[in-house]
Parts: C-alpha cells; sequence; structure tokens
C-alpha cells in the first residue's frame, strides 16, 4: 500500500509505507507520540526494559524523539499501533503520568461530549434524573455482596490514609456505584408511593485494569450509570431492556455502529446481577467490543443492603432492581470501526466538527474575495446548526490541510479557491469517499441551496459509514454447527455464531481452547430445531462467540 504524502514533501525512506507529517509541517511540536510502545510498556503484565529511561512525572517513559516525523501506521501492517498513531495525531488523546491513565483531549471530549448530549435527553425522556454520588466508598459496602465483592475485589483501588492518618476503614474508589447507591436507596425508599425511582450520574470509576489501551481499558475511565429500583420484578425487566434498547437505538443511529443485542451467558454476567443484557460492536479488526450494558438486578443488592418498601397491602417487600451504562470506550470503538489508513472517519451526528472550509489563493489581492466568500458559508452553514470552521491558517498549504482534517475525521471538506468566488459555487469533498470520487465540484454558494445540500450530503456520510460497518460485520460472521467449525472460525479471526445449550464448564474450555468467549445470545434468534455445537444435546438458542477487547 501506498502512502498519502503531503503535497511537496520528499519521501522519506523506510520499509513500512507511512502517512507522513514532516517536521516543518507538524501537527503540535510539543505533542508526545502515543505509540503502541510507549503506552502499553505502562501495563504491569507486558512492561519492557527501556534504555535510557527518562524521568517523567515520578513515571519512567521511553524517551521520544521530537525530531522524528509523525506517522499514522496502515490498519493492515500493525492495528494496534494504527489505533494508538491515530489518537495521538488527532489529538484525542495523551497518557497520563499515572501508569495506565489518560488525558482526554478537547477533541475527543468533544466526541464524548456528543455522546452525552444525545444520551441524556433519552435518559430524562424515559424518567430519569441525573445526581452525582461520592467517589470513596466505604470497603464495607463492597463485601455486603457477595459475587460482588469477588468480582470486583482485583480491580478495587483502596484508599487507607487520609489527613495523614490512617483510616478506621479503608475506602474504595468507585468501581461502579450499585452499593452506595443501595445504602442511600434504602433511606429513601420507605413506601410503594417512593417508586419507581430512577436515576442517573455521569462521573469518573477506576478499575486497577492489568493491560491498558486509551479509550478501551484504562485505570480511571468516565461513564455513565443508570440505576433504578422498581415494585416488581417485571417492572426492572422491561426497564433493563428499555434502555438496552436506548443503547441500541444511540450506536445505530448516532455513532453508525450495528451492534448485535442480546443477553450475556451466565459465565459472562455482570458481577451482582441476575442477568445481563449488552450490545456487542465488531472493531476493524474484528474483535468484539462490548459497547453497553443494562443489568437486571433482581433483589440481589435490595437484600445485601436491606432496602425494602412498604406495598399497598401493608406488606415489607426488597425491592427490584436495574444498572446500566455506556462509557467512554465508545469512542475507542468509533476509532475502530470506522477509522482507516488516513487516520479517524467520524459519523456526523457525532463528529466535532462535521465541515471544514477551506480557503485557496495563491495572490495577495484573491485572498480578501476568498476569505469573505468562506466566512459567508461558514455563517450560512452554522445558522442552520451545521457544525463548521474555517482553517484559514496561512502557514500551511492547502493539501496540508486536505490531509489535516481528513486525519481528523471530519466528515466534509468545503474548498473555495478565486475560481469559485467567481462562480458563485464551492468544491465539497467527502471524508468517506477518498480522491476525486468524492469531490463534487458547482454547488452553489446561494445559502439554502448549499444548505440542502451539505444536510444531505452528512446525512448520506452517516449511511454509508452504517452501510459499511453492516457489511463488514455480517461477512465476518460465520454460522457453524460444530466445535471443530466453531475453532476453525475463530482461529481465522472471525466470530462464530451456533446453537448452544453447553455447561459453564464447557464455556470455559472454549476460552480457554481458543480465547473467545460468548458474547451473548442475540435477541434476533432463528428458527427451527437447533443441536448444541458442543454436546448435540437440544439447543433453544445460538450463541456468539468471538475474542474481544
Amino acid at each position: 500500500m501506498g502512502a498519502l504524502r503531503l503535497p511537496s514533501l520528499t519521501s522519506l525512506s523506510s520499509a513500512v509505507p507511512r502517512y507522513h507529517f514532516r517536521r516543518q509541517f507538524r501537527l503540535r511540536q510539543s505533542i508526545r507520540c502515543l505509540s503502541a510502545d510507549n503506552f502499553l510498556a505502562q501495563s504491569s503484565t507486558i512492561e519492557k526494559e527501556i534504555k535510557e529511561p527518562v524521568s517523567n512525572g515520578g513515571s519512567l517513559r521511553p524517551k521520544l524523539d521530537h525530531e522524528k516525523d509523525r506517522v499514522i501506521t496502515p490498519r493492515s501492517q500493525d492495528f494496534n499501533a494504527w489505533y494508538l498513531d491515530v489518537i495521538s495525531n488527532a489529538e484525542l488523546a495523551d497518557y497520563g503520568p499515572v501508569r495506565g491513565t489518560m488525558v482526554i483531549r478537547p477533541y475527543g471530549y468533544a466526541i464524548w461530549e456528543a455522546i452525552q448530549e444525545y444520551l441524556n435527553v433519552k435518559f430524562k425522556d424515559t424518567g430519569h434524573s441525573n445526581m452525582y454520588f461520592p467517589q470513596l466508598i466505604p470497603y464495607s459496602f463492597i463485601e455486603k455482596e457477595a459475587s460482588h465483592v469477588e468480582g470486583f475485589s482485583p480491580e478495587l483501588a483502596l484508599v487507607t490514609i487520609g489527613g495523614g492518618k490512617e483510616l478506621e476503614e479503608k475506602l474504595v474508589v468507585r468501581p461502579t456505584s450499585e452499593t452506595i447507591v443501595n445504602h442511600m436507596f434504602t433511606q429513601w425508599i420507605q413506601s410503594y408511593r417512593d417508586l419507581p425511582l430512577m436515576i442517573n450520574q455521569w462521573a469518573n470509576v477506576t478499575r486497577w485494569e492489568m493491560r491498558t489501551k486509551p479509550f478501551i481499558r484504562t485505570l480511571e475511565f468516565l461513564w455513565q450509570e443508570g440505576h433504578t429500583a422498581h415494585a416488581t420484578l417485571d417492572e426492572a425487566e422491561k426497564e433493563a431492556l428499555q434502555m438496552i434498547d436506548v443503547y441500541t437505538k444511540f450506536a445505530y443511529e448516532q455513532a453508525a455502529l450495528p451492534v448485535i443485542v442480546g443477553r450475556k451467558s451466565k459465565v459472562e454476567t455482570f458481577a451482582g446481577a441476575s442477568r445481563t443484557y449488552t450490545i456487542e460492536a465488531m472493531m476493524g479488526d474484528r474483535k468484539a467490543l462490548q459497547a453497553g450494558t443494562s443489568h437486571n438486578l433482581g433483589q440481589n443488592f435490595s437484600r445485601a443492603f436491606g432496602t425494602q418498601f412498604t406495598d399497598e397491602n401493608g406488606q415489607r417487600q426488597y425491592v427490584w432492581q436495574t444498572s446500566w451504562a455506556i462509557s467512554t470506550r465508545f469512542v475507542g470503538g468509533i476509532i475502530m470501526s470506522h477509522g482507516d489508513d488516513a487516520g479517524l472517519m467520524l459519523p456526523p451526528k457525532l463528529a466535532p466538527i462535521q465541515v471544514i472550509i477551506v480557503p485557496i489563493w495563491k495572490k495577495e489581492d484573491e485572498r480578501t474575495g476568498v476569505l469573505e466568500a468562506a466566512l459567508s458559508v461558514k455563517e450560512s452553514l452554522k445558522a442552520a446548526g451545521i457544525k463548521v470552521q474555517i482553517d484559514d491558517a496561512e502557514q500551511k498549504t492547502p493539501g496540508w490541510k486536505f490531509n489535516f482534517w481528513e486525519m481528523k475525521g471530519v466528515p466534509l471538506r468545503i474548498e473555495i479557491g478565486p475560481r469559485d468566488v467567481s462562480s458563485r459555487s464551492v468544491v465539497v469533498s467527502r471524508r468517506d469517499i477518498p480522491g476525486k470520487q468524492g469531490k463534487v465540484f458547482g454547488i452553489s454558494m446561494e445559502s439554502s441551496t448549499l444548505v440542502d445540500y451539505i444536510k444531505g450530503k452528512l446525512d448520506e456520510v452517516q449511511s454509508s459509514l452504517l452501510e459499511r460497518a453492516v457489511s463488514f460485520r455480517d461477512s465476518n460472521i460465520i454460522d457453524v454447527s460444530s466445535y471443530n467449525e466453531l475453532k476453525e472460525a475463530i482461529a481465522e479471526g472471525k466470530w462464530a455464531r451456533g446453537p448452544w445449550s453447553a455447561s459453564d464448564e464447557d464455556e470455559l474450555k472454549v476460552k480457554e481452547e481458543t480465547g473467545a468467549t460468548i458474547r451473548c445470545f442475540p435477541f434476533d434468534q432463528p428458527q427451527g430445531t437447533k443441536k448444541c455445537l458442543m454436546t448435540g444435546n437440544p439447543a433453544d438458542e445460538v450463541a456468539i462467540f468471538a475474542r474481544s477487547y
């Protein structure tokens, strides 16, 4: 694969083709490259000896050669290196001074804000209110629910000293909030009239992950977590299903991710839940990403914490509960699903910048007219609710800008030069269709015409990304009817879908021998009789197996 180079830059000798950003056109002189080596070296399980380490905020890091050209590794060459190159070059995140943490930069955080904006409306439309719980949780709370403490114990971060003194009881830095939520629910819920109680919080959580990957798995991450309490099991089940449906629609309609929605196996169910529902997305390397979950907690936590209410007959009953969450790993899912060798490819509905305008001129007497036309176009699009910016930096060439904003994943680019000013028209290029095929000339600058055209093209890009992802997903799922077929499918890096009614022990055997887990039992099930691929016994459902993040 040939590298796409910035105009007028000489090629650099390299065994691997890469996208080059030369020193004189640096994206940002001071930014540190987030390479596969220097981020993953933070993980204690895969630390490597680093020669000539340099001190940086108390931690050891590989020395970075700032004179080196910035590159994006081709996806087919090394998917993980490509992913980290994109995060660095697109200025989405950097690594923090504590091993396994990340700093989310403004462009990356803007994607998270777009996710928040959509979901916040949906949560409130479905009757939930936002609130906030403390980050520090007494360790005794975690111990109250046996399976919960067993599931989270290896990942807990503990505080044992405060104010210079050893604490009487150690505190847990929030890994999730079911325990502290129940402690408060017990105080707030007395009668059936207090139900349902439905809340959500936007917060950070800490889980001491040993293998880290920015956005996908970090020591600390951002999320929303919803918590509800109900009078009946049926109400709790409807709530859990309603919220996984909200996540599914968000994935399809906003993120252009064709997730598969279903129920987790018993082995994969959330610690402390009776049932877990999930949305599973296929990444560009064909690994699965658990993109969102919704849990029916039954009465497990209410019994542990004594969260009861008096029903209409005057009897004391334990509440039925749910919890559900989506985190910043969704940002990583968008990167790995839609990106290409040029960098990010963002769905328009979540893109921080939907349209970038690049004014082009050679002579000084052309400058004013081109910039005025660009500003006029910007104001028309902005007034129509389109997120638009102008790149009028004079120290960068138009070709450099084209490549830069493609790398940032901006869905549409508008080019305006002197001839376009004369003809009162613009050139429009699509990020999802490279080269001349994605470029259209002679689009009128007239406000209503241009606005309608741009909105239509944004919708086309959104639909195109979803259609492409659906095609990729479907072409990489193999229907299997035996364990040997399952192993062959997984060995090829694909997802395997087949009938399953075997034991938990058999499921763990599959994981041990293939590295794949049951991602879910899809809601969409085939009709007809089925036999378990492992045992040959009758099976009511098919399951999807895949390697995952």
